[in-house]
């Protein structure tokens, strides 16, 4: 089993900053992707940003510029530093793992989700 566990999301005035975190655990070999998902009311879930084995990258447009994201392979943790935040950026935050078990298996893993609240 794999889990990931979301940190840091919460209310926030628009042009603020937050910091989301996710942390893996469980029987993992290794993580070959690691990325943040998000989901607005009545909206399908999208993407937001991706990491992906040799710290490559990729963001939606909505959040070039003003989103990072960054991994600690050691930790097994992915964050997601978000600046000049935009109350369109109100959304359910994902934290999404393609995983390599131990059990010679892989997973697609999700979190719980992290709300996040943009106030104008």
């Amino acid at each position: 089993q794999v889990q990931l566990v979301e940190t840091g999301g919460g209310l926030v005035q628009a042009g603020g900053s937050l910091r989301l975190s996710c942390a893996a655990s469980g029987s993992i070999s290794s993580i070959n992707v690691m990325g943040w998902y998000r989901q607005a009311p009545g909206k399908q879930r999208e993407l937001v940003a991706r990491s992906t084995t040799g710290d490559n990258t990729n963001y939606a447009d909505s959040v070039k510029g003003r989103f990072t994201i960054s991994r600690d392979n050691a930790k097994n943790t992915v964050y997601l530093q978000m600046n000049s935040l935009k109350p369109e950026d109100t959304a359910v935050y994902y934290c999404n793992a393609l995983v390599r078990t131990m059990f010679w298996t892989n997973l697609a893993v999700w979190g719980q989700g992290t709300l996040v609240t943009v106030s104008s």
